[in-house]
């Protein structure tokens, strides 16, 4: 089988994941198939805040690449550097080791970072929420600044580590927000001289409303659900400085705390400018195909590349793991149709709607265009992630019967430290 064929695909996500499983399927083991990724599971980003808010052990929403990829193989590595004249991919792998291999295609997904914003300090005391890391930090965070504050003496430096700041009303914020709000006020039930104490969380953002972009049915319902809770929902408002002792916002006021959750959506991987290939908006640009122009061995998904929406003439379609886990299907046919197995076809995908989680028995939720809130809401979400998730069914449904069943646990793991998830150095995920 030395002549085979060898489709590489970069990243592990959304889309790097179902490329790899779909180019697997479709050239029948005639192509050998090869998954390059810094980490040896694919995560479900959709559930992180889940993780944080004490209701999903982490390993839940790691799901083992070995047995997900259908019979592709697994090179654990972080690309650094591909070369498309010579059909070679750069790596290092986890032990600092460098590494080559060579391509007849590539796929691009390696996903996206935080994004950055040049407000000064928030590099240095704000967090964001990408991985694992980092929501084992926020939780961990969480619980560290009500135990600290139970036991201080001075009043100004309890209601501020009592104090909660998420930046970004989208998805990723709005979630956040929402799942460890409702963690807070249970752990401070149980601590000392917090009984009486305000746990104050704010969500900000410059928008006009909270989940911009998405269906404002949606938001409209997440933004009532939080503000019944106590949330500060602050719209066309954001942190204009941040130091140790709070954030100054951008209306002049200050609000001193010790936690800053960085939420205002991603970038694509620095991988993809790296390469000199030609970019839109920092991400590969592909046709409708998802292949990159002048070059027919390489495509590209997910969300580091600019995939013209057929069913929005002139746009691209936006950095969502639906787009992301389509498009990775897709391009796994249309790179075995080029190797001469099946037939591709242009991307082009509706989308069915959002789902967002606002905790406890709430969520917002618009299948197939048809608004729903409250219980129902929750339970076509949690059937959706489900369904979209690809294993550990079983011990996710388990954690959730659980959580709803006994007391979560309250208490730091101290695996992960501050210093070990700076924000601009985050491990890149697909959204």
């Amino acid at each position: 089988m030395a002549d085979r064929k060898r489709i590489v695909v970069v990243g592990a996500g959304f889309a790097g994941l179902h490329a790899a499983r779909t180019a697997v399927r479709q050239t029948k083991g005639q192509a050998e198939v090869v998954v390059v990724n810094p980490t040896d599971y694919f995560l479900y980003l959709p559930l992180l805040p889940e993780v944080s808010a004490g209701i999903l052990e982490p390993r839940r929403i790691t799901v083992p690449l070995i047995r997900s990829l259908g019979g592709a193989r697994l090179v654990l590595g972080d690309v650094d550097g591909v070369d498309t004249d010579e059909r070679r991919v750069y790596f290092e792998n986890p032990e600092g080791d460098r590494g080559s291999i060579r391509y007849d295609r590539l796929i691009f997904a390696p996903g996206s970072v935080n994004k950055l914003l040049p407000v000064p300090g928030v590099a240095d005391h704000a967090h964001g929420f990408r991985s694992i890391a980092e929501a084992l930090y926020l939780r961990d965070h969480i619980v560290r600044q009500l135990e600290l504050a139970s036991t201080t003496s001075d009043p100004a430096e309890r209601e501020a580590r009592c104090t909660f700041v998420v930046v970004g009303a989208g998805y990723t914020g709005t979630e956040v927000a929402a799942a460890c709000q409702l963690f807070s006020e249970q752990a401070a039930k149980h601590l000392p001289n917090l009984h009486r104490q305000k746990i104050r969380w704010l969500l900000l953002d410059l928008a006009p409303n909270v989940l911009p972009g998405l269906d404002p049915r949606l938001g409209t319902a997440a933004d009532e659900t939080l503000r019944k809770r106590g949330v500060e929902v602050r719209m066309g408002t954001s942190v204009a400085e941040a130091t140790a002792d709070g954030v100054k916002l951008t209306d002049g006021e200050f609000v001193p705390t010790r936690t800053l959750a960085w939420c205002v959506g991603v970038r694509p991987d620095p991988l993809i400018e790296s390469t000199g290939l030609p970019t839109q908006a920092g991400r590969l640009t592909v046709d409708a195909w998802l292949n990159v122009p002048d070059h027919p061995d390489v495509y590209a998904a997910g969300d580091s590349a600019a995939v013209p929406d057929l069913t929005r003439p002139g746009e691209i379609t936006p950095m969502t793991a639906q787009h992301a886990q389509r498009q990775g299907v897709q391009a796994g046919k249309n790179v075995a149709a080029s190797l001469g197995f099946g037939t591709g076809a242009q991307y082009k995908h509706h989308d069915l709607g959002f789902v967002v989680d606002l905790s406890g028995a709430k969520a917002a939720a618009n299948p197939l265009g048809i608004p729903l809130s409250g219980f129902p809401a929750k339970v076509v979400t949690r059937g959706y992630h489900l369904l979209a998730m690809p294993g550990n069914h079983p011990r996710v449904v388990a954690d959730w019967i659980l959580d709803a069943a006994f007391r979560r646990q309250v208490s730091q793991i101290g695996t992960v430290r501050g210093w070990a998830v700076p924000l601009d150095t985050s491990t890149g995920a697909e959204h």
